[in-house]
């Protein structure tokens, strides 16, 4: 549930995010004096699940608790902040780094407390193991073919290699699904527009496709300006703000997992002018599109 972000504890030190191509994963179990601050946001997603203790995220202005059971998800591009709740003993939790797939988009969408925030809260007595398994199976993939973690091996993994990616984030996949599966319906939200709603799942259905404010808001029967004020005060952002992060998103996809030029893959992510798509790409991601594929990654 949100929580007030000034509750966080002022210890968390300042620490980078991994480049926004690799998938990373990890199990932690950390004691009172844990904390991440990330002042300038993160350019990949942070998916949380914890299992024991209490942690305390927070996204922007906004903080939610991650407790047992909750999958806590944070977007790129968002100041943010976690660490052990004040009292907690501990906070023992799965990660992952990753760039999201955009088909996750519409999934975790209804769970949204805050601008890039989201968390998704089981209902009470759902069992967790399945979830856990597939973060356990997400984190073995992402160390390669070797049969298990050797005695004291380190508890963060690295996906290295395009097989051992996609093996990582079929695992997460599985994980967000079971966690969404099991999850309470989340609560209105004060102003909540299921036209709004509608407009954002259009975008995460088909990025490429050629929306404009004009094409969404007759989708959902608004004006032009009357559907933008309503998607801003709803998101935190303009249409075309979002609609552009999901372009962006959805193009790293396609570097990643295909070996369409860097002119058609501007043109299957919406962009129309391959220059246009290199310079945002850049601005986004650290690198031009053709270094992000060849794994020089900021």
């Amino acid at each position: 549930m949100p929580v007030p972000a000034d509750t966080l504890p002022g210890t968390a030190v300042c620490a980078p995010s991994p480049p926004p191509g690799l998938v990373v994963a990890g199990r932690y179990d950390q004691g009172p004096e844990y904390g991440v601050d990330r002042p300038q946001g993160s350019r990949s997603w942070l998916f949380t699940f914890t299992t024991g203790g209490r942690g305390l995220i927070r996204q922007g202005e906004t903080g939610a608790d991650a407790v047992a059971g909750h999958l806590v998800v944070l977007a790129p591009g968002v100041p943010h902040r976690y660490a052990v709740a004040p009292g907690a003993a501990h906070w023992r939790f799965w990660w992952a780094h990753c760039q999201a797939r955009p088909s996750w988009a519409p999934w975790l969408g209804p769970y949204a407390v805050a601008d890039g925030l989201y968390v998704v809260a089981p209902v009470p007595g759902t069992p967790h193991d399945r979830i856990e398994a597939a973060f356990d199976r997400m984190l073995a993939d992402a160390r390669g073919p070797a049969e298990g973690p050797a005695p004291g091996a380190d508890p963060v993994a690295v996906a290295d290699g395009s097989l051992a990616r996609e093996l990582a984030l079929c695992a997460l996949e599985e994980a967000v699904l079971r966690a969404v599966a099991g999850a309470r319906a989340p609560a209105p939200e004060p102003g909540a527009d299921i036209r709004v709603r509608h407009a954002e799942e259009l975008i995460a259905a088909d990025p490429g496709a050629p929306h404009t404010v004009r094409s969404l808001a007759a989708s959902v029967a608004l004006s032009p300006s009357r559907f933008a004020h309503l998607f801003t005060r709803r998101t935190g952002g303009p249409p075309m703000r979002a609609l552009r992060e999901a372009r962006l998103r959805h193009a790293a996809r396609l570097l990643e997992a295909t070996d369409l030029t860097v002119e058609r893959v501007a043109a299957a992510s919406g962009f129309p002018s391959p220059f246009h798509f290199s310079r945002v790409f850049r601005e986004r991601y650290g690198v031009p599109p053709g270094a992000y594929r060849a794994g020089e990654r900021s």
